[in-house]
């Protein structure tokens, strides 16, 4: 083989071998660094938009994840609400059945029973008022007409999210105010379940809120009227209750779904990983084997560069 002083084979082929392991070092260090195999657009363009449309999902999902806390916190807020207007034998409507009740008894001072009454009437009416998280109360509610303060009659509350193909398709639950109103302002007429007007001639005209008794007698009549006072509270004590049971079955749905979307944000984590993540084991195997081959390929060249040094012993 001849010797060129100007061409050194070897040494173009030793610096090209050095040239390729330090590029495979570059890039397996970046992975060791990063975590990652896929990290931009270049290391496989079809991964990296799987993976960053993945990313994308995963984010809405933990908004929704957010929406699902603020909701549960909002319908605790109102089943906590229901079930204290709905009371014990001490509190609400299960104490004013009790009073009506004993208010029947002949001789009685209605007018002593009265002021529990009116008590406990001014208590539930605090107590739904009372009932507001982020400005929004559903129990005591605003109906007036084209108004913007007026309280919506239907809220969604967003409870899942997915996306197929490029359509993101937005779950939400919706509940309806009216089923939950115990109070109503702003309308001309009072449509909640303790305000609203019911009865006839005989028994009369009240609702739950402003029903009294300190007035009434032993009377036939006036017997009939708190007959029909305690109808009237057994009815707002059993539509409360089966609004506080709706509520409670909202609250479920809102639970079950905040822990499917947690299991469902660490699926797609998962999904992102299996894409994208580096193997750190193969990786540090992989960096061993090519910091050896590196130190190699620099003997390697610096034997080829001697080589030149032999051609001076042939002008000696």
């Amino acid at each position: 083989m001849s010797s060129s002083l100007l061409t050194n084979s070897s040494a173009m082929t030793a610096l090209q071998t050095l040239r390729n392991v330090s590029s495979q070092l570059a890039t397996t260090q970046n992975r060791i660094s990063t975590g990652q195999r896929v990290s931009t657009a270049s290391d496989n363009s079809a991964y990296w938009s799987i993976a960053t449309s993945m990313r994308s999902d995963n984010a809405a999902l933990s908004a929704v994840s957010d929406s699902l806390g603020l909701s549960a916190a909002m319908v605790d807020t109102e089943y906590t609400a229901l079930n204290t207007v709905i009371g014990d034998k001490e509190s609400g409507l299960t104490k004013l059945q009790a009073l009506l009740v004993e208010a029947k008894t002949a001789g009685i001072d209605r007018t002593k029973i009265q002021s529990e009454v009116t008590q406990i009437q001014q208590d539930m009416k605090l107590k739904a008022s009372s009932a507001t998280i982020n400005g929004i109360n559903w129990l005591s509610i605003d109906v007036t007409p084209s108004s913007s303060t007026a309280t919506p009659t239907t809220f969604n509350l967003v409870s899942s999210y997915s996306r197929v193909g490029g359509t993101p398709t937005i779950g939400s639950i919706t509940v309806t105010t009216a089923t939950f109103a115990l109070y109503t302002t702003g309308g001309s007429t009072t449509s909640g379940i303790l305000d609203t007007v019911t009865g006839n001639s005989t028994t009369g005209f009240a609702s739950v809120a402003t029903l009294a008794i300190g007035s009434l007698t032993d009377s036939a009549t006036d017997q009939a009227k708190l007959d029909g006072y305690i109808n009237q509270v057994t009815a707002a004590i059993n539509t409360v209750a089966s609004a506080a049971a709706n509520l409670g079955a909202i609250k479920n749905r809102i639970a079950t779904n905040t822990e499917f979307v947690k299991n469902l944000m660490d699926s797609v984590d998962r999904g992102i990983g299996q894409l994208v993540d580096a193997d750190m084991n193969a990786e540090s195997t992989r960096l061993q084997a090519l910091q050896t081959q590196q130190q190699l390929g620099v003997q390697a060249l610096s034997i080829a560069n001697q080589n030149s040094q032999s051609i001076l012993s042939l002008f000696k």
